[in-house]
């Protein structure tokens, strides 16, 4: 059996993020799907916690009937690179290939021994988190960007509510 690690932030877990994850099980019989930067949230590029990431993907997963081929595990940053995969081998079962495009957790897994492979870009310039999250602050039309399942836990969480809250300032500005 080939298992797969496809790390990534998920904030939120878009169709681009669900295209890549089938394209993988298309090529390994089970992923470990990384949540990555766990500790963070409540912030402009880090808005959903942990436990709202794993919730979202697990419904999505849920609903394509593919629960029974991923494993959702938390993977928080170190601060230190160079000990990173060490601390991910700790939090994952073991692994044999590692999908992602993010540039440094690719070379950090290659200089570790691992075997790392690129994903095809699904429409990367529509499917992106940050694109996302700023039609969530503008109040465009960003739940077309994002599996249903993610929409409606966005709302139920008061997420835009959340991100909109992020970006005001108690600064007062002079003139």
């Amino acid at each position: 059996m080939v298992r797969a690690l496809f790390i990534g932030k998920y904030q939120p877990f878009h169709l681009g993020h669900l295209k890549a994850l089938k394209w993988i099980l298309e090529r390994c019989e089970e992923v470990i799907v990384g949540v990555g930067s766990a500790q963070y949230s409540h912030q402009l590029d880090n808005v959903f916690t942990v436990g709202e990431r794993i919730e979202m993907i697990r419904r999505v997963l849920a609903k394509e009937g593919l629960l029974n081929r991923c494993l959702i595990v938390p993977i928080p940053d170190i601060g230190q690179h160079a000990l990173w995969v060490s601390v991910v081998l700790q939090y994952c079962p073991k692994f044999d290939v590692v999908y992602t495009n993010e540039p440094l957790t690719r070379r950090l897994f290659l200089e570790a021994g691992f075997r790392v492979e690129e994903i095809p870009k699904f429409n990367r310039e529509v499917y992106d988190a940050t694109r996302i999250r700023r039609l969530m602050i503008e109040g465009g039309d960003w739940e077309s960007y994002v599996p249903d399942e993610v929409a409606s836990f966005i709302k139920e969480i008061g997420g835009v509510e959340r991100i909109r809250d992020l970006t005001r300032s108690d600064k007062v500005v002079k003139v």
